[in-house]
C-alpha cells in the first residue's frame, strides 16, 4: 500500500539537484507533497522536477543561494506563493572543503563552509520559522548534518566537522526556542552514503564498496533512500514527539 503521510502538503528541499536532496524531494513527492526543489544550478534541478513529474507527482525549481538571506526569504515566497503555504522544509544543501590538515587548509575554504553549511541553515530556519508559525498547522524542519560533527570525524575534515556540529547545535537550539509556536525541528546525520561526497580522492564506487565492507558493523554505505526514509519519518505525523532529535543513519560507523 502507497503511504501518503504529506498528501496536501507543501515541501521545500534545499541541495535538491542530486544526492540525498534528490532523495528527499523525490520520496515526499511520491507521498503526496507539493515540492519545491532548490539549488544553485538550474538543470540539475530541472532533472529532479522531471522525475517527480513523470511519476505524477508535483514540484518546482527555484535556483538559489542559501547563503543570502534574500534567497531564503524568495524561496519560502516562492513555496507560499505557488502552493499555498510552507508545511515540511529539509535544509541539506551543504558542501565539503579539505582532505588536508586544518593547518594547510585554505581561508577561502573555511568561509565557503560556514556560509553554506552554518550561515545557509541558519538564514534557512529563520526564514522558514517566520512564516511556519503563522500557519495554524504549524510546520516541520528537518536539517541534514552529518556524522562528522557531533559522532566522529577523519583526517581532512576537521574544518567540515566544525561546520556539522554547529548544524546539529544551531538545530537543537532552535528546536526549543520554537516547539512552543507549532514547528518542529529535528537532524539527520548521515555517514558514509551513496553520493560522490563518500568518495575518497582517486577511490571507484567498486573500492568504496571493499573499504565499507571492512570498515563499516553492517559491510556497506547507506543509499540515498534510507537517509530519505529517516528525513520523512522526522517530517511526518508519525514522529510528534520527536524535538531536537538527532537521528544517526551511518551502517554503524560511529559506533
Amino acid at each position: 500500500m502507497t503511504t501518503t503521510r504529506f498528501t496536501g502538503r507543501t515541501a521545500l528541499v534545499t541541495g535538491a539537484g542530486s544526492g540525498i536532496g534528490r532523495a528527499v524531494a523525490l520520496a515526499l513527492a511520491a507521498e503526496g507533497a507539493q515540492v519545491v526543489v532548490a539549488g544553485r544550478r538550474r538543470e540539475p534541478l530541472d532533472e529532479t522536477v522531471r522525475l517527480i513529474e513523470e511519476r505524477g507527482g508535483k514540484a518546482l525549481a527555484v535556483t538559489a543561494d542559501v547563503s543570502r538571506a534574500d534567497d531564503a526569504e524568495a524561496l519560502v515566497r516562492a513555496a507560499v506563493g505557488q502552493f499555498g503555504s510552507l508545511d515540511v522544509a529539509v535544509n541539506n544543501a551543504g558542501v565539503f572543503r579539505g582532505g588536508q590538515p586544518l593547518a594547510d587548509l585554505p581561508e577561502e575554504d573555511w568561509h565557503t563552509q560556514l556560509a553554506v553549511n552554518v550561515t545557509g541553515v541558519h538564514l534557512a530556519l529563520q526564514a522558514q520559522i517566520r512564516r511556519m508559525r503563522t500557519q495554524p498547522s504549524g510546520g516541520a524542519i528537518v536539517n541534514v548534518s552529518s556524522t562528522f560533527g557531533l559522532h566522529a570525524t577523519s583526517p581532512g575534515a576537521a574544518a567540515y566537522s566544525a561546520t556539522k556540529a554547529a548544524v546539529t547545535a544551531l538545530s537543537r537550539g532552535a528546536a526549543l526556542d520554537h516547539i512552543g509556536e507549532g514547528v518542529r525541528i529535528n537532524v539527520v546525520s548521515p555517514g558514509a552514503t551513496a553520493t560522490s561526497m563518500s568518495l575518497r580522492p582517486g577511490e571507484t564506487e567498486a573500492g568504496r564498496t571493499e573499504r565499507a565492507k571492512a570498515t563499516l558493523p553492517l559491510g556497506r554505505i547507506s543509499t540515498t533512500e534510507e537517509v530519505a526514509a529517516a528525513v520523512l519519518y522526522l517530517a511526518s505525523d508519525d514522529a510528534p514527539s520527536l524535538v531536537g532529535t538527532d537521528l544517526v543513519v551511518d551502517s554503524g560507523g560511529s559506533l
